[in-house]
């Protein structure tokens, strides 16, 4: 088996919290060396949000790992400085500040880029680096609700509601590395530079809004929010059981016929209206009527296993709990498990997607703050004295 296909890719990571960190832990865990450039004193923001173990937050542990962490101020020209050499010996520099910041420190693309032509530079934004609202601060939130996400998530009729993830930074960190990955194979295998990615968090979210715009400017049709259905596709939706809720997704031609089979709907399985998905569609409230009115009779068991039978996509509706329990997350290697800095094990996502030949790694734990500012400043040759110059002015920590 070959070694991580990203091995020998130094990747400079500047940003904080999701979105950047997120698409520089993708590069990671396929061998990427990723420092991660952190201020000093409380180290990037997500150290501190959500659950907390000794002061450091679990999520930490997932996003971070496999990183190398440098305190360096930035608000410092010497800190600047610094930065810059550390981008002359590196393949990828990634930032996801509001635009503008990074050439307020002197770290603009064409000052990176004149020093080091081969530098690639991933900079996520919530509007991106041009634009009338290129310098307005966007979160993923609001990137979500300008791509169309949030207004159909809901109940008809009610507020819109949030998917409980940030998705918006996930999805555009994916692009980013994706864009990252591009700009790689481009340098190195087609003899090309270095270039700027350009990803803001609305575009991507964007970037998977399926039919959305085409229906709107074909027919002027505005999708509206509808629960858990998912309209134009029928049967799909969750249905009521004795014991909760159960997912069935019905919408193929022949899984229709199976499911109305077992359900014993004959008459909506002979139907010739609804023989395909057209005609379905325009019947979906009759057709989620007839199902929810035989799931409400069964416990979500006694229905996954019918559909089982049936071979009809079905499923339960997982929390975290149920995650962690599931046989089939275990026995694809889908959790992985790591010890914190401060001796805490910690299950985490693995590693996708999964590659035969060549696949990621977690090859350390998320690290302390500024835990390699000396190892990797002295790669990068700084000697005992400069370091330590620079330490005392509070310029690394």
């Amino acid at each position: 088996m070959a070694g991580q296909i990203l091995a020998g890719i130094r990747v400079l990571e500047l940003g904080q919290l999701i979105a950047g960190p997120f698409a520089a832990k993708t590069l990671a865990d396929f061998g990427a060396q990723v420092i991660k450039i952190e201020p000093p004193g409380q180290g990037d923001p997500l150290r501190k949000w959500r659950l907390l173990h000794e002061g450091t937050s679990v999520w930490w542990e997932a996003q971070s790992r496999s990183k190398q962490s440098v305190c360096v101020d930035l608000r410092q020209p010497e800190g600047q400085a610094l930065v810059r050499e550390l981008a002359e010996q590196a393949d990828v520099l990634i930032e996801n500040f509001r635009p503008g910041t990074m050439e307020k420190w002197g770290l603009s693309w064409e000052a990176l880029h004149a020093a080091n032509p081969r530098l690639i530079m991933l900079r996520v934004s919530g509007y991106g680096q041009t634009g009338p609202k290129a310098t307005e601060p966007g979160f993923a939130a609001i990137g979500e609700a300008m791509a169309g996400l949030r207004y159909l998530n809901g109940e008809p009729g009610r507020a819109p509601v949030r998917a409980g993830l940030s998705l918006g930074d996930t999805i555009a960190g994916l692009h980013g590395a994706l864009g990252v990955l591009l700009a790689l194979y481009q340098r190195d295998a087609r003899g090309g530079q270095g270039q700027v990615i350009d990803a803001a968090l609305y575009e991507s979210v964007f970037n998977l809004s399926e039919s959305l715009l085409p229906e709107y400017s074909a027919f002027g049709a505005v999708r509206e929010p509808a629960g858990a259905a998912l309209p134009g596709i029928a049967p799909s939706n969750a249905y009521p059981c004795r014991d909760g809720f159960v997912l069935i997704a019905g919408n193929g031609d022949a899984i229709y016929a199976r499911l109305m089979g077992k359900i014993g709907r004959h008459d909506l399985r002979d139907d010739p209206d609804l023989a395909h998905n057209d005609g379905r569609a325009r019947r979906a409230h009759e057709l989620d009527a007839a199902i929810g009115a035989w799931t409400a009779e069964q416990t979500i068991d006694t229905v996954l296993a019918a559909m089982r039978e049936a071979d009809v996509p079905a499923g339960r509706i997982y929390n975290v709990a149920d995650i962690a329990a599931d046989p089939h997350y275990r026995a694809r290697g889908a959790i992985a498990s790591v010890q914190s800095a401060s001796g805490l094990d910690v299950e985490i996502p693995a590693i996708f997607p999964l590659l035969s030949e060549t696949p990621g790694e977690i090859r350390a734990r998320a690290p302390r703050l500024g835990e390699h500012t000396d190892e990797v400043l002295k790669q990068a040759g700084l000697d005992d004295a400069r370091r330590a110059d620079l330490r005392k002015r509070g310029v690394i920590a």
